[in-house]
């Protein structure tokens, strides 16, 4: 199974071509891309995704900047150590005189079945809720009691069908045999559809960074998303994060995926809510959202009513398992993708283990926010230079066929430590503390966050500028 990698350059080629471009637009003077070929240890080339990703979005965003300056193009440098930090980024942040809470929920984990292994996914409360009701049982030890009465099939579907999240390990020919992962199975990371639109939208040089003045509406949650608005906010963007009110986050996630972002709260039931949001709708360049597939049509705004509010607007959408077959509309996170489509099966057969063995990373997340980051920042280059829009789809399964397609590597290394990676210091709203730096290097351009992470809907539902 093992075999030598394919080089970063060839890597990041393909990942490129994810983004929706073609070989014209790849800059004839590559990225320079340092450091190891392997850093995390995986069945799969996670090393290779997590450079060649940070490489694509990196450099889309130099040529945003290169359109709107009309200048010649600016140098992009990518490392592979960085790369894989920034992928392991919530693991790595490091609070320096306060604490944060545990990522994992008690009982989330995976856990033996009567037939097979089975992942709960219990960080959200209603989630755990979901599962407490089905097993009747609240701690890990009574849990895993009551999930080895279960078949694997039969608790996935009780916990699905009461609102909660879970995933019964396949290896990979299963899932490709069965209903959602036979239509997800050439699914591609991203897809992205053009169409005219009325005007080249930002001008053409604000400011040093290169999204400075683009305003983004981020409807996003956990990490996939996330990754996305926190790398635009990182180069200039106006990144305003929207959540209904009283919603509660994964807290240790907060510390991490709102640094950058400015944070409110509309109810998008209310009519008043609704006329904001509509407000910010029709000045955003960007929406980004990170819901199911059929959330924002089941409150109103399907994609049709946002095109109408706001004609240029770039749309971007991801979700977990694809935007095809029975389980489009399923609740789904990285772990749990990784357990359906036999990721966590390969890991374990490649390492002899007789239990599920993810990737060291959330690299689906991960892969996805930075592509999606990359696909939006070259639809920002095409409307300027070319008045054309997008409509930017991506999903979690669509990344892992991407992965399943790169070659595996040679060896399996073993589990770096949080000092073997090069953190800096940063600001928070809950104090300081160490975390990956962003990779990736543009020629001229310093990356920065205007905002410090900190808790949800602490803003006015505004621009930060007028």
């Amino acid at each position: 199974m093992m075999s030598v990698n394919d080089s970063f350059a060839d890597v990041a080629s393909r990942l490129w071509h994810a983004t929706g471009a073609d070989d014209a637009d790849w800059p004839d003077a590559e990225p320079t891309i340092t450091g190891p070929r392997a850093v995390l240890p995986a069945a799969f080339d996670v090393t290779g995704l997590a450079t060649g990703a940070v490489a694509v979005a990196t450099t889309a965003a130099a040529q945003f900047l290169t359109a709107r300056r009309r200048s010649g193009p600016r140098t992009v440098t990518v490392d592979s150590r960085q790369s894989c930090a920034a992928f392991a980024s919530e693991r790595l942040f490091t609070p320096i005189g306060w604490s944060r809470p545990p990522l994992w929920d008690p009982i989330a984990g995976n856990y033996r079945a009567s037939d097979a292994w089975i992942r709960l996914h219990t960080n959200y409360a209603s989630h755990r809720a979901a599962v407490e009701r089905v097993l009747g049982a609240y701690d890990r030890e009574t849990v895993q009691t009551a999930v080895a009465r279960f078949s694997a099939e039969e608790l996935e579907a009780a916990i699905v069908a009461a609102g909660g999240c879970a995933a019964v390990m396949h290896s990979r020919a299963q899932w490709l045999a069965s209903a959602p992962g036979a239509a997800t199975a050439d699914a591609p990371p991203l897809t992205v559809v053009e169409r005219r639109s009325p005007g080249t939208g930002t001008p053409n040089a604000v400011g040093q960074l290169p999204f400075d003045g683009v305003r983004v509406l981020d409807l996003t949650r956990v990490i996939a998303g996330p990754v996305c608005t926190k790398f635009l906010a990182g180069y200039g963007a106006d990144v305003l994060r929207i959540d209904p009110p009283g919603f509660e986050e994964v807290p240790s996630l907060l510390p991490e995926t709102t640094l950058g972002k400015r944070t409110a709260a509309l109810d998008l039931t209310t009519a008043t809510d609704r006329a904001t949001f509509e407000e910010l709708l029709a000045s955003a360049d960007v929406l980004v959202s990170g819901l199911r597939a059929d959330a924002l049509e089941r409150v109103g705004y399907d994609d049709e009513t946002l095109t109408a509010a706001s004609p240029a607007l770039i749309i971007a959408s991801l979700d977990a398992y694809g935007w095809d077959g029975p389980w489009r509309n399923r609740r789904g996170f990285d772990s749990l993708v990784q357990m359906s489509c036999g990721i966590a099966d390969d890991g374990a057969t490649a390492t002899g283990q007789g239990e599920p063995a993810p990737l060291p990373v959330q690299a689906l997340d991960h892969a996805t926010g930075w592509l999606m980051a990359g696909a939006v920042a070259r639809a920002l280059s095409r409307r300027l230079t070319h008045s054309v829009t997008a409509r930017i789809k991506g999903s979690l399964i669509g990344t892992a066929n991407l992965l399943y397609s790169l070659a595996p590597p040679s060896e399996y290394l073993p589990l770096p430590t949080p000092d073997d990676f090069a953190l800096t210091a940063t600001t928070t709203y809950w104090g300081p503390a160490r975390r990956a730096p962003l990779p990736g290097r543009i020629d001229g351009v310093t990356a920065h966050w205007s905002q410090p992470a900190g808790p949800l809907g602490r803003h006015p539902a505004a621009w930060a500028t007028p």
